[in-house]
């Protein structure tokens, strides 16, 4: 997650740059929706020369991101409400926000994935794997080398989810405010 200052390719790709550098293990893929801030020259011609898959939701048809747009709801919109932050200091705040956020949710938050969908007639059966953090989802993964996850076990040490929890609600309060304060006095 990472707020940007508009959708302009220029603050998209910068950000994708910055999120990059914090991953533990190589960005093999980007899947996108059709916005122009994803789908533009710039970013495909990045992707080709950093051999990075680049695939975008088909048009019309809205399932194609389920997995994306679901995220946008439990991790985004449930933390930060759907109002709009326009501001350089709502950026800021936002990015502070989602710093916090990134480490509850990648550490603290178990995932179920869903391993096997079976069709017995009208009915579709599911099967999900046990509940895992991404946190650990990336520890029992092979292709991530062990330096790295060493360094993300040195991290979890270090890391307090209920602290996590009182700084993410002090950052929600300071935002609704902001939020209040700019409906308060609109832009002319």
């Amino acid at each position: 997650m990472q707020a940007v200052k508009n959708k302009a390719e220029i603050w998209v790709f910068e950000a994708l740059k910055d999120i990059r550098t914090r991953l533990p293990f190589d960005l093999l893929g980007i899947d996108s929706d059709n916005g122009g801030e994803f789908i533009n020259n710039h970013l495909i011609r990045f992707c080709q020369n950093e051999n990075i898959t680049f695939t975008r939701a088909r048009s019309y048809r809205k399932n194609d991101n389920c997995y994306v747009e679901q995220k946008n709801y439990t991790v985004v919109r449930r933390y930060v409400g759907y109002a709009r932050y326009d501001t350089e200091a709502a950026q800021k705040l936002l990015n502070e926000l989602y710093g916090h956020l990134r480490l509850y949710v990648n550490f603290f938050q178990p995932v179920m994935k869903l391993i096997q969908k079976t069709r017995i007639g009208s009915r579709v059966r599911k099967k999900y794997d046990k509940p895992q953090t991404p946190y650990q989802r990336v520890l029992a993964s092979s292709p991530v080398p062990e330096t790295k996850k060493q360094a993300l076990r040195e991290q979890y040490a270090q890391l307090n989810p209920a602290g996590l929890r009182r700084i993410i609600a002090k950052l929600q309060d300071k935002l609704l405010h902001l939020s209040e304060k700019s409906k308060n006095h609109p832009k002319r």
